[in-house]
């Protein structure tokens, strides 16, 4: 295993791989970025580096898709797993179980070191020289409201006692050179943390951070239960301290290695109108609403600083590959800990992140006598529907591992020939809804109630496929096999 501790050598290792692709000519600095982020995306290309966007100064550079798929098939995760220190050749339910053997062991906190031995701190920017308009921050959508600062981003907050420090991933929409506006869910652990400042009525300091080690981005990106520092977790997968310094301006630390800091401090009213933006669920947002707005006081930066940006749409980016592995890993957490045998979980990314398979073994009414599947569906509902994590996700399929959850092939042949037309699911009515799944009606969204499912598919008792993996004796394939 190796761990990347920052983005410059997480981006080699990527170039080794042949899945960076290295964008040499003049891009403009609007649209031409994210534009070429999206279609790299679709396609499965190489992630790009954009060398020279115009209307900026020269040596600033835009990464673009860093977690989205790689470009090599037989690797599809490499990207995410490299993230986490993990073989480019992992599999995504490899992942999953390297995030979940993290949650089981103690957090390792993060070891501050010296301003001369922090990279993120190579150019100090304060008073008007503090400006966004210094840096390559392209539209990500034609029809957002405006350019978004922070899409692949780390924002770090921190309870007003102290004893609670958030590093968490928020879209961010740039207003003008100093300031932005954030979109914050009081549910999220953001908008809890800022919601104890708007009761002191206190500004809240903050500092968003770009280009960090990528675990940092990946883990700002996935869920952790509150109150757990993300520094720490991140020590536990990487093995050993995040290096942080102490912020210029605010009694914040932040990742040492990072190429970007903006520090600042946020409204404490919803003052500022946000969005619309493209979401995951892959359409094109509108509307706006009014957020919080984060003031730019002072931003630090490496020499050459690496903008990065997720451009998130239709499948696949990094808000169905990540976001997909990290809700799986929570779902997983949470499904274990009731001391439910449940083989892996899965969240198919082209689903946008809207199914959540939880794999049953073969043998698991053996570990579960005198339990039903109709049972089973149930404490699975009650478990993870009171979960954070879950408002994201309304649908859960109950599922037996005689196929392979990853395949979009297999997934689709499942459902379509095990989920019965009216029967054999769990309904549960008023659970928390917001309005990023696509598949509310108005009225739900502005309750923030609705429905969600859980589907139980599992088999009585296992059919064989009719395939050439089961349908055939042995020696027929091995035959068939050497003679191909």
């Amino acid at each position: 295993m190796k761990y990347y501790d920052d983005l410059r050598s997480y981006i080699d290792a990527l170039d080794a791989l042949g899945d960076i692709m290295h964008v040499e000519r003049e891009v403009d600095g609007d649209f031409e970025p994210s534009a070429i982020t999206r279609r790299s995306c679709e396609i499965q290309s190489p992630a790009p580096l954009f060398h020279h966007i115009s209307g900026v100064e020269a040596g600033f550079r835009i990464f673009g898709a860093p977690a989205a798929l790689s470009s090599r098939p037989e690797m599809p995760y490499a990207r995410v797993a490299l993230s986490f220190g993990l073989p480019p050749e992992s599999t995504g339910q490899q992942i999953i179980e390297a995030l979940y053997d993290a949650r089981q062991q103690p957090g390792i906190p993060p070891v501050r070191v010296e301003r001369a031995a922090a990279a993120c701190q190579q150019n100090i920017l304060q008073g008007e020289a503090a400006s966004l308009d210094r840096f390559p921050i392209p539209f990500i959508h034609d029809k957002d409201g405006g350019r978004y600062a922070n899409t692949w981003g780390t924002l770090i907050v921190k309870s007003p006692d102290g004893k609670w420090i958030n590093w968490s991933i928020a879209r961010v929409m740039k207003v003008d050179g100093k300031r932005m506006v954030t979109l914050i869910v009081p549910s999220q652990h953001i908008g809890q943390i800022w919601t104890e400042w708007v009761k002191l009525g206190q500004p809240m300091p903050y500092a968003l951070v770009q280009g960090p080690a990528p675990a940092i981005s990946c883990v700002s990106g996935i869920p952790i239960p509150a109150h757990a520092d993300e520094a720490d977790y991140i020590g536990t997968l990487a093995g050993k301290p995040v290096e942080v310094v102490k912020a210029i301006s605010l009694d914040l630390d932040v990742p040492a290695t990072a190429e970007i800091v903006i520090e600042g401090h946020v409204s404490i009213e919803r003052d500022c109108p946000e969005g619309p933006y493209g979401e995951y669920g892959g359409y094109l947002g509108h509307g706006s609403s009014m957020q919080p707005t984060f003031s730019v006081d002072v931003i630090t930066h490496r020499d050459n600083p690496i903008w990065p940006i997720s451009v998130t749409g239709r499948p696949t980016d990094e808000s169905h590959t990540l976001w997909a592995i990290g809700l799986a890993a929570d779902a997983l957490t949470y499904l274990r800990a009731a001391n439910l045998p449940v083989k892996t979980t899965w969240i198919p990314e082209d689903s946008a992140v809207h199914w959540l398979l939880v794999v049953m073994p073969e043998n698991w009414r053996e570990q579960l006598p005198g339990v039903s599947s109709q049972q089973l569906a149930e404490q699975v509902a009650e478990i993870l529907f009171k979960t954070d994590a879950m408002v994201f996700l309304p649908t859960v399929y109950l599922v037996d591992d005689d196929f392979d959850p990853t395949n979009l092939r297999e997934v689709a042949w499942v459902i379509s020939t095990r989920v019965h037309p009216t029967g054999k699911r769990v309904i549960y009515e008023n659970q928390r809804v917001i309005r990023l799944p696509q598949c509310y009606t108005e009225e739900e969204y502005v309750a923030g109630k609705g429905p969600k499912v859980v589907f139980d598919t599992l088999q009585s008792e296992r059919h064989r496929h009719a395939s050439f993996d089961q349908g055939y004796p042995e020696e027929v394939k091995q035959r068939v096999l050497d003679n191909w």
